[in-house]
């Protein structure tokens, strides 16, 4: 699957056709705070944080990893799970995105550049 950046949009019926490609049922996604664009279809969200960071010079800081599940309801199809999330010199301890400010800026951008 080719990895994309999506600085617009993209719609779910995009998503959905690249998860039935690759995981059947997930699209993995990082998402650049500070530029408000995402990358998607990448293998591992490590492979989308380089793009991201090669391509657009976006920072370690900025950038977090989810998986979208673009057959699931909108209240269930961002999941908030990445290696690329563990950075504990910004109190992110986890794979998850433990600040709630963090996860409604994220959830934001995704809801701008996914249209259904």
């Amino acid at each position: 699957m080719a990895i994309k950046i999506v600085k617009d949009s993209i719609s779910r019926q995009e998503l959905t056709e690249m998860a039935n490609a690759e995981f059947s049922d997930i699209v993995k996604a990082v998402v650049d705070l500070e530029q408000r664009i995402m990358v998607i279809g990448g293998e591992l969200h490590a492979d989308e944080e380089v793009l991201l960071a090669q391509k657009y010079g976006s920072k370690r800081e900025n950038t977090w990893g989810v998986n979208l599940f673009p057959k699931r309801d909108n209240s269930d199809w961002v999941e908030f799970d990445s290696m690329v999330n563990l950075k504990p010199h910004l109190g992110n301890r986890s794979r998850g995105v433990e600040n709630p400010e963090i996860r409604e800026k994220i959830l934001e951008i995704i809801e701008k550049l996914v249209k259904n």
